[in-house]
């Protein structure tokens, strides 16, 4: 079976076509991923483009289709993410407290998958070389509330959701970082 390049030439350029509108779309810089989710985006994507771009038996339109069904699928995760707390807990998980009082607590690094070569990694990137040094240290994942933290400080969700209103924003998806610092509530949004 002799290979058209015409038509592996036109899969290539949707493929990388289709990389750039899905960068573009869901507001990313690069490929880089955040999440888990756009680590599966970037994985199913790359076996959608590696698969079907050598084989000649399916046609550019229905490697076409595909490409925009997996965007569609992508496309809907992201906004049920962004929109539902449950699917966000389910696609990202929940935040874990990694260190409590200076001691390390193995039963949830283990669960959170961090080795202790990777926990002290971390903590040494950070200008931390010894773990009794630090009072409390959760290893969260992106665009989530940390209900820990607002526990430690005495703060539920409905007060800082209040808080980030009073500031400017229409809600917490729009927050991008958010830090309680000496009593206060520094607040970095996507767009402000």
């Amino acid at each position: 079976m002799q290979l058209d390049y015409t038509q592996l030439f036109i899969k290539l350029a949707l493929g990388i076509l289709t990389l750039i509108i899905q960068i573009n779309l869901f507001g990313k810089t690069n490929l880089a991923p955040t999440t888990a989710l756009d680590q599966l985006q970037n994985y199913v994507l790359g076996a959608i483009i590696g698969g079907i771009i050598y084989n000649p038996s399916i046609t550019v339109l229905q490697f076409f289709l595909v490409l925009i069904i997996w965007t569609l699928v992508v496309l809907i995760l992201k906004f049920s993410r962004a929109h539902n707390s449950w699917i966000r807990g389910v696609i990202d998980g929940k935040p874990v407290q990694v260190i409590k009082n200076g001691q390390v607590l193995v039963a949830n690094c283990m669960k959170a998958g961090i080795s202790a070569n990777e926990l002290m990694f971390k903590l040494r990137s950070r200008g931390i070389y010894s773990v009794e040094k630090v009072k409390n240290c959760i290893f969260e994942q992106n665009g989530q509330v940390n209900e820990d933290v607002l526990e430690l400080i005495h703060k539920s969700e409905a007060w800082l959701e209040r808080e980030v209103k009073a500031a400017g924003y229409n809600g917490i998806n729009d927050v991008f970082l958010g830090e309680y610092i000496d009593g206060k509530l520094r607040l970095t949004g996507y767009s402000k």
